[in-house]
């Protein structure tokens, strides 16, 4: 089968770009609303963008009517926001964050989530997620209904056991965050395995032609 993008409706299109790019990791971004209160949303449009300079780039889709939701919102007027990584023992919780609900309502404090104090912005940080950052905005990019807004990673707040001994690289065992499939269905990352390049190609790739090694 094809589909022509350029010809089909915007919800089809949405249900075959959700259904097909995925697992999305999911961000639930704390702000501070104008009131002073937690403001907390689930993003599933959220990735990681670069490392120098550290930047997390989120996608944001007004509401139904048009308006801009609370998050987008808060983001705009502060400058500021937090990313928390969810595992599955805060998934239960995240759900209860996206309900739309009015702009005077805390999430954290209706989700049953503990907050702790950020250290370089005015919003509050899940005290129990596995890794939270701080990001002040880099960029926003709007489209009509939707827009794109480039975070540069301030500090970060990583759970202790979900490092190695060494304190350098992620511990399997324990951080296995979820992500986003299609419509209400999620995985998690239990089930881990090592992929590494040949070693007799690599050598002869270098030989070839040094280059830039490949992030990963």
């Amino acid at each position: 089968m094809q589909f022509d993008f350029t010809q089909l409706p915007p919800a089809d299109r949405y249900r075959l770009l959700t259904n097909f790019i995925g697992p999305r990791p999911i961000a639930l971004v704390t702000t501070r609303s104008k009131a002073g209160h937690d403001n907390a949303a689930p993003m599933s449009f959220f990735n990681v963008f670069a490392h120098e300079p550290p930047i997390v780039i989120i996608g944001f889709s007004a509401r139904p009517d048009g308006s801009e939701k609370d998050t987008i919102g808060n983001i705009r007027r502060t400058g500021q926001f937090c990313v928390n990584m969810v595992d599955m023992a805060l998934a239960d919780q995240m759900i209860l964050c996206g309900i739309n609900f009015a702009a005077d309502v805390d999430e954290l404090d209706f989700a049953g989530l503990a907050a702790a104090k950020c250290a370089q912005i005015d919003a509050s940080r899940l005290a129990d997620t596995p890794c939270a950052m701080e990001c002040r905005i880099e960029r926003i990019i709007d489209y009509p209904g939707r827009a794109i807004v480039m975070g540069e990673v301030l500090e970060m707040h990583v759970r202790d056991d979900c490092l190695d001994e060494a304190g350098r690289y992620v511990n399997p065992d324990v951080y296995q965050p979820i992500a986003r499939l299609h419509a209400d269905n999620y995985i998690v990352s239990d089930r881990q395995f090592v992929l590494k390049k040949p070693a007799e190609l690599e050598t002869r790739e270098v030989a070839q032609a040094p280059r830039k090694a490949v992030e990963v």
